[in-house]
Formats: C-alpha cells, sequence, structure tokens
C-alpha cells in the first residue's frame, strides 16, 4: 500500500501523523510511504530524517492525494482539501464529525473510506488512540487554566496552588475519564482544592482509591455543577461522548454566578464543547470573555507540545495504521472490531450512529458494507 503523510493546515498546528520511526516499520512491511515536504518540522524532525527512514519526499499535497492509498493526517480536513481526497481512497485520522458537518457532508460526497482515530475502541470501552492526547490536553488544561488566572491575562489573580496562610484555588474538573484523572493529577500536584464530577459510581469508587486527600470525588448532576460553578477558579470541562456531540453541562446562566475572572478550560470543544458560551479559539488567540470569566477552548490543545504529542499519538496509532496497510480496510475491519468502531464515513454512508444522529443523516451500520 502506499502511505501518505500531510503537513497539517490547521492554525498553530505542529503536530504529524508519523514520526520517521514510524515510517520505517511501514517499509519494514513493504509498504510505500510518501512524506510532504516539511511535515514533520513543526514536532522536531526534519525530512532528512525521514528520508533515512525509507520515505519519499512529496513537494505538495496534492501529489499525496493523488497517489496514496491511504493518507494520515491528525487534524480533520479543511476547506482546500475537500476536493482533493478520492473516492475509495482511505483517511485515518481525527475526524469529530459530530460538531462538524459541513465536513461531514464533503466527506460523504467523496465516496472515500473515513477512519477516525477517535471512535477506535477497545472492547472494555477506552479508546486508545484518543487517550494520549487526552492525557496530554487533561494536563495541559490545568497549565492554561493556572497561567489565565494571572492578573495580566484577564484573570481574578489567584495562584492555584496558594501559599502558607493563603487558602489554594479551587478546580471543578467535569469528568473522571482520561482527561480528567489528567488534569486532576496536575491541580493536586500543585496543591490545589480539587473537586472531580463524574456520573459513574465505579469509576468515583476507583478515583477515590488513587487519588490524594486535596482530590474530592462527587456524582455528577446539574445541581452540583450550579453550586461547584459559584466556588471555582479553574473549571475544566472533560466530558466525552465517543462519536457524539458534548452536553452543554455549564450553562450561560451558571456562567452569571462565577467568579469573575475565573477560567473555565473546555478539553471537548472538538465535540463541540461542553460550556453553553464555548467557541473554538487557536493558540494565536486562545480566549475569550464572558459575563467576567475567561474561556480557553482551543480546539488542538496538545498541537502546543508537539515533540511530545506526535511521539505519544504515532506510539498508538502506528499498529492499527499497519494493520490497515497490511490487511486493506475490509481485511482490517473484518478482523479487528476495534478498527470497525473507528469507520466513521465509508463510501457515502454515515457509519457512526453519533454522526448520524447530530445531523438527520441516515445510519448505516458499518458491516452491511462489509
Amino acid at each position: 500500500m502506499i502511505l501518505g503523510i500531510l503537513k497539517e493546515i490547521k492554525a498553530e498546528e505542529n503536530r504529524v501523523s508519523m514520526t520517521p520511526a514510524g515510517v520505517e516499520v511501514m517499509k519494514h512491511h513493504g509498504h510505500r510511504v510518501l512524506v510532504e515536504k516539511d511535515a514533520g518540522t513543526g514536532s522536531g524532525f526534519s525530512d532528512g530524517a525521514y528520508l533515512r527512514a525509507g520515505a519519499e519526499m512529496a513537494d505538495t499535497p496534492e501529489r499525496i492525494y493523488e497517489q496514496a492509498d491511504m493518507v494520515m493526517h491528525v487534524k480533520e480536513l479543511l476547506p482546500p482539501e475537500y476536493p482533493l481526497i478520492r473516492e475509495g481512497q482511505i483517511l485515518f485520522t481525527y475526524l469529530h464529525l459530530a460538531a462538524a458537518e459541513e465536513l461531514t457532508r464533503a466527506l460523504m460526497a467523496s465516496g472515500s473510506v473515513c477512519i477516525a482515530y477517535e471512535t477506535i475502541q477497545k472492547e472494555d470501552g477506552s479508546l486508545p488512540l484518543l487517550t494520549p492526547m487526552s492525557e496530554v490536553a487533561g494536563r495541559m488544561a490545568i497549565q492554561q487554566g493556572a497561567k489565565y488566572l494571572e492578573m495580566a491575562q484577564g484573570g481574578q489573580g489567584i495562584l492555584l496552588g496558594g501559599v502558607p496562610g493563603v487558602d489554594p484555588g479551587t478546580v471543578l474538573i467535569i469528568g473522571g475519564g482520561v482527561v480528567g484523572i489528567n488534569a486532576a493529577k496536575m491541580a493536586c500536584g500543585l496543591g490545589a482544592k480539587v473537586y472531580v464530577l463524574d456520573t459513574s459510581l465505579e469509576r468515583l469508587r476507583y478515583l477515590s482509591d488513587v487519588m490524594p486527600r486535596n482530590c474530592f470525588l462527587l456524582m455528577s448532576s446539574p445541581a452540583t455543577i450550579r453550586k461547584l460553578v459559584r466556588e471555582a477558579d479553574v473549571v475544566v470541562g472533560a466530558v466525552l461522548i465517543p462519536g457524539a456531540k458534548a452536553p452543554n453541562l455549564v450553562t450561560r446562566d451558571m456562567l452569571k454566578t462565577m467568579k469573575e475572572g475565573a477560567v473555565l478550560v473546555d478539553v471537548a470543544i472538538d465535540q463541540g464543547g461542553c460550556f453553553e458560551t464555548s467557541r473554538p479559539t487557536t493558540h494565536g488567540d486562545p480566549t475569550f470573555i464572558v459575563d467576567g470569566v475567561v474561556h480557553y477552548c482551543v480546539a488542538n490543545m496538545p498541537g502546543a507540545v508537539a515533540k511530545t504529542s506526535t511521539i505519544a499519538l504515532t506510539n498508538a496509532t502506528l499498529p492499527y495504521a499497519l494493520e490497515i496497510a497490511d490487511k486493506g480496510w475490509k481485511g482490517a475491519m473484518k478482523e479487528n472490531p476495534e478498527i470497525r468502531l473507528g469507520a466513521n464515513v465509508v463510501m457515502g454512508k454515515v457509519t457512526c450512529k453519533g454522526v448520524a444522529e447530530a445531523f438527520g443523516l441516515e445510519f448505516i451500520p458499518i458491516d452491511h458494507l462489509l
């Protein structure tokens, strides 16, 4: 198979979908790898490193789309790329289609085979290709929350960890999954008073065993959120429903009860965001203020720490990319139910239930197309 590694064109996105080490593995399996010029530069990987690993360099994305059987990105396609993807071509990347109707319809029209990192799912319900980026984003959420509490950034001037004789800040984390637990680890490590909300008692019991004493685990409900947002200095939105749009858990009315200069960090913004007032921002212009509350809603948070993120991502995606390349998309999906769950749009059909429901489209189970 011919594999294409594209340069990211999303604003301030420095990650790349495969490291030179990953290219070397693909070559050992007999596949050709085309890498767009400068694709890895932002992550610290030179064109020379890819050439030494056995890749061929492509000057333009058009050449990759023309020749590759499977193209890989980190982020979703942007409008200039919609005409480039071909019928039957495999697209393997983060898609987050439930919050992107225009992209969904463009992929349907293309007739391509679109496999989303974020909906590949193991038997235990874990999301192996979302996990490494969720770990990065969860840890970054507290770094960014702490930074934007500074008065120069529009915050209220609170040091999250406090100092002797002064109370620490309060952090509210909505969602106890991978993002939530990584955010909680960072916030607890700084010495903040941390609340983690989740709807699973089993998850809360687990977290109560592993988290330190400054972490308080509570069952999530609208009443609990309404109460705690009034106390919080930083609120992290860490809720994920695989393949579906994120629910709005902090409303505009709740915002009016919060402290002026408090910070909201919406890690769910890729899936539409879990705060009613959220809208996507970029690393170049990361925040905005509504009702005196600072909103940080960067849609590609791990792109700011591109080298760490790229290596972590390749570690997770490479085995799946290799299986698709070795067996073809149909063979891989027939043999591996995890990859089958990654099918979002295939040959014009929406094969992810959450995406179909988001836009009132017909849902066709992937088994009908295999």
